[in-house]
């Protein structure tokens, strides 16, 4: 009987240290007692929490909408690896945008330090690299505020990344890879993990077309471009106008939240986030219709040519001795062939 009892206790005490590992048994956590000195006598710097960690409200990187700060639980965690995922490769600018947007909330707290940008040569051929004048634009970063290491190999990405993560001169590091390699496995994401926790800064890892798999970052967002809606003005939305760039965030891990979708719009005037709801996601469903359809037509060297064009102004009108018919224009004189359409060179 006695040996019952201690394996019911036993089997008791497992089912309630998972509770609390797995979040379905929130508990009031104190914190430590000398951040309590540091903010000053009867201050409550308790933080109700899922889970067994308890942080301070400085602790996150507020993304600035109310809803999704709180299915986060207050935010981005600062000390931690964080990865954005883009599932195509058409989606790297907006991860990248998304990522940019949180440097540039990141900057506004980190008194001058810089970002280190962080890829291997085959993502930054694939995807590019941000454009600096555009950086001060949208996100008032300087060009001096984001330093950019590209690597030739994974391995040596995966080096640069972990001991500037060990470095406490840099408010963040991005580290951005493409599809999902074997070296960037479990074991390389708890270091860089540990290496986040240990200098209190942030780690952002870009997943550009890549499937989810198993990290030790405790927050995956999944981010892919959305529509803009036309630009509001004092009179109304201003039709034929592009607004603010928009992005569709999906919280696809997270020890704190569950799964959701978001539709944000990054604000560069202001640098902060708006959130868009309902109809404001179509521009009121009017806009979103007028063009179901790509607006651009074939080229005129494929099988099905585009048909030709009306009477445009500032050429001679259809009929007369100089009009030039817009197919015949686009086509290469006998013998000679389009230089985009030669053979590649084998070098």
């Amino acid at each position: 009987m006695a040996m019952t009892a201690v394996a019911r206790e036993t089997v008791f005490s497992l089912r309630r240290q998972i509770a609390k590992i797995e979040g379905t048994l929130p508990e009031r956590l104190q914190a430590p007692a000398a951040a309590t000195l540091d903010a000053g006598a009867g201050s409550d710097l308790t933080i109700v929490r899922r889970g067994l960690a308890a942080a301070l409200p400085d602790a996150f990187l507020p993304i600035g909408i109310e809803r999704l700060d709180a299915a986060l639980s207050g935010g981005l965690p600062k000390a931690a690896l964080t990865e954005i995922h883009g599932l195509e490769t058409r989606d790297a600018g907006a991860v990248a945008g998304f990522a940019l947007s949180l440097v540039s909330l990141i900057l506004n707290r980190a008194q001058g330090l810089p970002i280190l940008w962080i890829g291997t040569s085959e993502i930054f051929h694939e995807a590019g690299f941000p454009y600096a004048r555009g950086l001060h634009g949208c996100f008032g970063i300087e060009p001096g505020q984001l330093l950019f290491s590209e690597a030739p190999r994974l391995v040596d990405a995966l080096w640069v990344a972990e001991e500037a993560a060990r470095m406490t001169a840099l408010a963040a590091v991005v580290l951005e890879i493409r599809g999902n390699p074997q070296r960037l496995d479990l074991t390389a994401t708890r270091r860089l993990h540990a290496r986040a926790q240990a200098t209190g800064r942030p780690v952002f890892l870009l997943r550009q077309a890549a499937e989810p798999e198993p990290t030790a970052a405790p927050v995956r967002l999944i981010a892919a471009s959305a529509p803009a809606v036309p630009r509001a003005t004092v009179a109304g939305p201003l039709a034929g106008s592009i607004g603010y760039p928009a992005f569709t965030i999906s919280i696809g891990k997270s020890r704190t939240a569950l799964p959701g979708q978001f539709t944000l719009e990054w604000n560069p005037d202001e640098r902060r986030f708006e959130e868009r709801r309902g109809e404001e996601r179509h521009g009121g469903g009017s806009e979103w219709a007028e063009n179901p359809v790509p607006v651009v037509s074939l080229s005129g060297d494929r099988k099905d040519p585009a048909a030709a064009s009306g009477e445009i102004l500032a050429f001679p009108a259809a009929g007369s001795s100089a009009a030039i018919s817009p197919t015949a224009r686009d086509q290469p004189p006998p013998g000679q062939r389009a230089a985009h359409l030669g053979p590649r060179r084998a070098s």
